[in-house]
């Protein structure tokens, strides 16, 4: 017996609900709600296509140069992630909002400016957790029921991923020594010494030299 519904049966369907484009009759999820959740997504996108650009153009300070690479190269993925789910949206036969008005209120993120570059790259550190957060409810939400959309999204998912990584990366260039506000990298048993540049390092045991040591003496 054949897993699928009787050939005939889809082609009649096919040119009855020609006008629905991409989307047929076996799609179980309400369609209103799946292009309002994509919506959102779009708006979180923009958004964040708007904070990044703002940071490659206002990035300053000693590190501005990696920071300000690191923002463009964000800003021009997030907008290719707006392009796919504003495709998305039409697919489903939806209208991708595009409204500034609307996106302002829709977004899960913020934009948020910052006053120097460690507040810009907390800001899109924050928007970025976000918006893995949110994601992954979208991913679970579309589950089987709309897999294109699920895929989408975690391919969207993946990238945000790496950008937090980059972002808190480049946080603690930044800021090495903001212990409060900056995770440590490495466990404190793997770094002996703490700087090359003045600061204390760990000494050697009592009677040991270690210049005699390192010299193999």
């Amino acid at each position: 017996m054949s897993f699928m519904t009787d050939i005939k049966t889809i082609r009649e369907r096919a040119r009855r609900e020609i006008e629905e484009g991409a989307v047929t009759q076996d799609y179980s999820l309400d369609k209103d709600q799946a292009v309002k959740i994509l919506n959102e997504a779009l708006a979180t996108e923009i958004v964040c296509v708007l904070r990044y650009r703002f940071h490659y153009f206002m990035a300053s300070g000693i590190h501005k140069e990696g920071a300000a690479a690191e923002f463009l190269e964000h800003s021009n993925e997030e907008q290719r992630h707006a392009d796919m789910i504003a495709e998305r949206i039409k697919q489903l036969g939806g209208k991708p909002e595009m409204n500034p008005a609307v996106i302002a209120q829709t977004s899960h993120s913020e934009y948020v400016e910052g006053t120097s570059l460690e507040d810009m790259l907390r800001e899109d550190l924050v928007a970025e957790r976000i918006a893995i957060q949110t994601y992954r409810e979208m991913i679970t939400f579309f589950g089987h029921k709309d897999p294109t959309s699920r895929r989408l999204m975690e391919e969207i998912l993946a990238v945000e991923e790496e950008h937090a990584d980059d972002i808190a990366d480049l946080l603690f260039a930044v800021e090495p020594d903001n212990v409060e506000n900056v995770k440590n990298l490495y466990f404190t048993e793997e770094v002996p010494a703490t700087s090359r540049a003045g600061k204390s390092v760990k000494s050697a045991k009592p009677g040991k030299n270690p210049k005699t040591k390192a010299a193999g003496r």
